[in-house]
């Protein structure tokens, strides 16, 4: 890897649904790493995801004014993607377009949403540019995926990108196969939930929770009866905005358990909470369910299943998972997410010319590659 002299400092930040990480690599070494967990009454007194930059940037700062640097030493710094508009995948310059379109939520609520913002926050205070990389916006669905039963209206694609991508890459490799040539279902289980089938290196379908599909999770509605949904909402009168917080950040386990956090609520059975028992298993198996379509959309030719996120240091999720879909392929735990290092790779890739810089325009069609610094 090409090093630049003095400056080789890459701050990484990773804005999630109920915590915010930071991390400082240096010489191609992650050399420092904090997570801060914020609690659903903590982020219930903001009225949107934005509001929350100020709230998260003092973290951040913390935890920067304890690190053993100079502002001299930082060469660029990178943040989580947001919901953008449908964008190839790659590494892209932040610019204000980027931020307008995350600040207004176009596309929907969500956490990463803050990551372009407070990138380019830190990166202006050390003098340096902010970059994403490979935002859950990536869509790589084949075009049969796409067709969503109803003339006028597209399915599109919104995922872990970042995570789905690298686990794959990483399992594949313990097994001596390339990501490229290969056939894995990832369940990225957190917060959100993303189940994508992958073939030969693209992401060629996959359940949008963000908008309403797939299996519910912590915070997200995923698939609902859509003539009892609307009801609900011609009933209470909802507007676009109101109907995007619901489904994104208000349903789920939130919504039957009052509680997002998977720990507690396997405290909760483990205590004979019979209800919270009960809704944890509707997850699980919708995600069974999910799995299995993945599996029909690559014909059974499977190579690996990986189950990942927070939510898969649960063995109250991964074990009854592992167990009902042996008969596909098998199926392997990779707990948490290499964000923050699949963060870092993407930048160093742009600033190394290995690949071009991405430029960001609201119409996604404008979408167009750059040159490097």
């Amino acid at each position: 890897m090409t090093m630049h002299p003095k400056r080789d400092v890459v701050i990484v930040i990773n804005a999630g649904s109920t915590s915010s990480k930071i991390a400082l690599f240096k010489a191609g070494k992650m050399v420092a790493e904090r997570t801060l967990n914020h609690s659903l009454a903590e982020l219930s007194q903001f009225d949107s995801v934005i509001a929350q930059k100020d709230f998260r940037m003092q973290a951040i700062q913390e935890f920067l004014a304890d690190q053993d640097f100079s502002a001299s030493e930082v060469l660029a710094v990178a943040g989580r993607g947001g919901l953008l508009k449908p964008i190839p995948g790659g590494t892209y310059a932040v610019n204000e377009a980027m931020l307008d379109d995350l600040t207004a939520a176009k596309r929907n609520e969500h956490a990463s949403n803050l990551g372009a913002g407070l990138a380019q926050q830190v990166a202006d205070q050390y003098g340096v540019k902010a970059y994403v990389v490979d935002p859950p916006v990536v869509d790589e669905l084949q075009p049969l995926a796409r067709i969503s039963g109803l003339k006028g209206i597209e399915r599109h694609s919104a995922a872990h990108v970042l995570n789905q991508k690298a686990m794959a890459r990483q399992v594949l490799a313990t097994m001596g196969k390339t990501y490229a040539t290969s056939r894995v279902i990832v369940a990225h289980i957190g917060g959100g939930l993303s189940i994508h089938a992958h073939e030969n290196g693209r992401m060629i379908d996959g359940n949008n929770g963000i908008d309403g599909e797939g299996p519910y999770s912590p915070e997200r509605a995923g698939s609902l009866p859509l003539v009892d949904f609307v009801a609900k909402v011609l009933a209470e009168r909802l507007t676009l905005a109101q109907v995007k917080k619901l489904l994104a950040s208000q349903s789920g386990l939130r919504s039957y358990l009052n509680d997002i956090s998977i720990k507690n609520i396997v405290a909760r059975i483990a205590e004979g909470d019979e209800t919270a028992k009960f809704y944890l298993d509707g997850m699980i198996y919708q995600i069974k369910k999910q799995i299995a379509e993945m599996a029909g959309v690559l014909n059974g030719q499977v190579d690996v299943i990986i189950l990942t996120g927070g939510a898969a240091y649960a063995t109250a999720v991964t074990a009854p998972l592992q167990h009902d879909l042996a008969w596909i392929a098998p199926v392997v735990v990779r707990p948490g997410e290499m964000e923050m290092q699949a963060l870092y790779e993407g930048v160093m890739r742009v600033l190394n010319h290995e690949e071009p810089v991405r430029v960001y325009q609201s119409d996604a069609s404008t979408i167009k590659g750059g040159t490097g610094r």
